[in-house]
């Protein structure tokens, strides 16, 4: 303020960062941002704000943003900068040529879940009535897909069940694989304070993470899980509730379906399950199991909240459907303080699912070989669609390696730095033909594109984001798009260029169209959302402010379903060569792949990514606070420092994954979730030992990256 001076006006917004969506009051003098206010009538913050929404904002005018077209013949070649129109005409043509000679199934698209509803939605149209395929997918492929089929196959649903103010009434809190104070930071304040009230934390995560102990909280039970063990844990749990009788019965009889129950109830009895088995496996003390269990199901009302750290397993949507069991078994669904709530990573990755981005779903979880569903858009888009599923970002890279895939277009998303196994998603990529990547800036991904389309943030478009408590929020425009257009105008181009008709004028009427052709969205439009602030999907005529609770006077798919959940020891195992487990996540300063927040004053809080290691492993090699060290896999290797903390339990390291020097996916294995294929980032076998520099990869890349990103400084035509 002392630098710009006072601001003229102003204008609320949504955060881009996380799954919260704290709105913020966006202060500005002209065309120039004095400073982000979180704004009071925020219904998901009510004022509150983290780091990231408060200051990580400066990525938007930083020099490295490319604002201009740029187009190249190879990767190897420098890119040259071109006008929209050239562009524009290239990335037509080129998918144009290779369906001509490939096939019609021979491109594909990944929307973006930093981007609109309103812009996923059409990324998804673009590849459906244009392309002529379903080759779409998003980047909850690689985290909550598993929420989205393990809730569905339970409860009917894919979203979680509760609004964050649900937490008010809340009594056993019990947190999953989720680190909330650093990943969703407000949330997690909201959560503090309803602990200091009086309510009761069981937290289930191999790491000691701030929930555990912090001032003025404390987790009544922390079990310290090996990696890879949800699924056995949560079973336990079961089997107490189950075998003591804990069980809501009156809840379970009216509202579930019996025989499922009745099944369910005999597997979790099996004596695999008891908490004196599991003990053997997930290292949890059997005593702390049936402690824990007894407090989830008697402590009155109790919300299960998670994460990341559930979903990113080869048993994620197992894990996700034992979660489901375990709050209707115990009656903690359909009312305020209960509940199961998946805390999604990214501002929009709940819209990017609700809009239709997976290969075998259109808008609103509707299959694509349902010929009614087909039929209401071939009507209004005016195509033929195709009955078949597409292809997954993994699918799709496989087949760019098999050759039958060889373009794609890729908004918003950075799959070289954020997919698991890097080295296997930067050969599938140099297999393509033809690569486009619409970013802000030139990341990983791009280093292997052909064409790059300059995007826009958040602060420059109109639209809608979708939180992680099906909140939709407006998202408005306080400034013009420093690249010339709107990501969704961009993706307009596109179709018209290759010759179908978007003549959408704002974003408005795509979400008119989306009400009229999406079940859960069918009340929606700018005008009630500009009124009233903010609503909760399903939002129809039924519920037309929204709908905070889920499934209070019955479940969406009619009755409770019970399944089977199986423990299945991941495939990822330790041994000589690879004594201890890897698992990754977030830090409260950085976000994602860091694209952003690196850009901003933030990265002086999380400079590097480095490794936590407990102080047995470390001496054991030799290794000393600070220093180097390789984090070796049986997929590739890396350095990076050494944090010597008794945050992580021996045989356990942990790091992140903000910063692409370091390039943490090169470690993680393709093995994925048995449902979704949402991968293992969470169990990967690993060595450490000490280290005196970078990688022979690392060096390679380095010096690759500085190669792809020379830029001829051309005037556009």
């Amino acid at each position: 303020m002392i630098e710009i001076g006072q601001p003229e006006h102003s204008v609320v917004t949504t955060c881009a960062y996380c799954g919260v969506g704290c709105n913020f009051k966006v202060e500005m003098r002209g065309e120039e941002i004095v400073r982000l206010v979180p704004y009071k009538e925020g219904k998901a913050n009510h004022g509150h704000s983290c780091v990231k929404g408060r200051f990580a904002w400066g990525y938007a005018t930083h020099r490295e943003r490319i604002l201009k077209p740029m187009i190249r013949e190879k990767i190897t070649d420098p890119w040259r900068e071109v006008s929209w129109e050239e562009a524009i005409a290239r990335v037509a043509s080129e998918f144009k040529r290779i369906q001509a000679q490939y096939g019609r199934g021979a491109i594909g698209g990944i929307t973006s879940s930093r981007c609109t509803n309103e812009e996923t939605y059409l990324v998804q149209k673009l590849v459906r009535a244009v392309f002529g395929n379903n080759n779409t997918d998003t980047c909850a492929r690689v985290c909550h897909s598993p929420t989205g089929y393990g809730l569905k196959a339970t409860f009917g649903t894919s979203a979680g069940t509760q609004d964050f103010d649900s937490i008010d009434h809340t009594d056993v809190i019990l947190v999953i694989g989720a680190n909330p104070t650093d990943a969703h930071p407000v949330f997690a304040s909201h959560m503090k304070r309803r602990l200091r009230e009086g309510a009761k934390l069981i937290v289930i995560d191999p790491r000691r993470i701030d929930l555990v102990r912090s001032p003025h909280i404390e987790a009544a039970y922390h079990l310290q899980l090996r990696p890879g063990t949800n699924v056995a844990v949560l079973n336990a749990l079961a089997h107490v509730i189950v075998s003591e009788n804990l069980i809501d019965e009156d809840f379970v009889r009216e509202r579930c379906d019996l025989e499922a129950f009745q099944a369910w109830a005999a597997f979790v009895l099996r004596e695999e399950n008891s908490p004196e088995a599991v003990e053997k496996v997930s290292g949890v003390p059997a005593d702390l199991l049936r402690a824990a269990a007894r407090l989830y199901a008697t402590g009155g009302n109790a919300a299960i909240y998670y994460g990341l750290g559930v979903t990113e397993h080869s048993q994620g949507t197992t894990a996700v459907m034992a979660i489901a069991n375990l709050a209707m078994a115990t009656g903690n669904i359909g009312r305020p303080g209960v509940g199961v709530n998946p805390l999604r990573g990214q501002n929009n990755v709940q819209g990017s699912c609700d809009m239709g981005s997976f290969p075998h779903e259109l808008p609103d979880y509707r299959h694509v070989s349902d010929p009614a569903v087909r039929r209401l858009y071939e009507e209004i888009w005016g195509v033929t669609l195709d009955p078949e599923p597409g292809l997954r970002i993994p699918n799709m890279i496989d087949a760019a390696l098999e050759g039958s895939f060889k373009g794609i277009y890729i908004q918003g998303e950075d799959i070289v730095q954020s997919d698991p196994n890097s080295k296997h998603i930067i050969a599938g990529l140099q297999a393509m033909e033809c690569v486009v990547v619409q970013d802000l800036f030139l990341n990983e991904t791009a280093n292997y594109a052909h064409i790059f389309l300059p995007g826009s943030t958040f602060l420059e478009k109109d639209g809608t984001f979708t939180n992680a408590e099906r909140r939709i929020n407006r998202v408005r425009k306080v400034m013009r798009p420093r690249n010339g257009y709107q990501d969704w105008e961009i993706t307009q181009m596109i179709a018209r260029a290759m010759g179908y008709p978007m003549n959408y004028t704002h974003p408005s009427e795509i979400m008119e169209e989306i009400a009229r052709t999406t079940p859960s969205f069918a009340g929606v439009s700018y005008e009630l959302l500009d009124r009233v602030g903010s609503v909760q999907w399903p939002c129809n005529e039924e519920r037309p402010l929204g709908t905070p609770i889920m499934h209070e006077e019955a479940f969406v798919r009619g009755k409770g379903n019970f399944l089977i959940t199986e423990y299945v020891p991941t495939e990822e195992k330790v041994g000589p060569r690879y004594p201890l487990l890897l698992t990754t996540g977030r830090i409260l300063s950085q976000y994602n792949v860091g694209a952003q927040t690196r850009r901003t004053d933030n990265v002086v809080w999380h400079q590097e990514d480095v490794l936590e290691i407990h102080p047995f492993d470390a001496e054991e090699r030799g290794i000393r606070d600070g220093d180097f060290v390789k984090l070796q896999s049986r997929s590739g290797e890396t350095t990076l420092r050494a944090r010597i903390t008794e945050r992580v339990a021996p045989g356990v390291v942990y790091t992140t994954f903000h910063h692409p020097e370091v390039m943490t996916n090169v470690v993680t294995t393709e093995y994925s979730d048995w449902a979704t294929n949402c991968p293992e980032y969470k169990v990967t076998a690993v060595q450490v030992s000490p280290s005196n520099g970078p990688t022979e990869f690392q060096e390679s890349y380095r010096e690759w990256s500085q190669k792809s990103r020379r830029i001829l400084h051309v005037a556009a035509e």
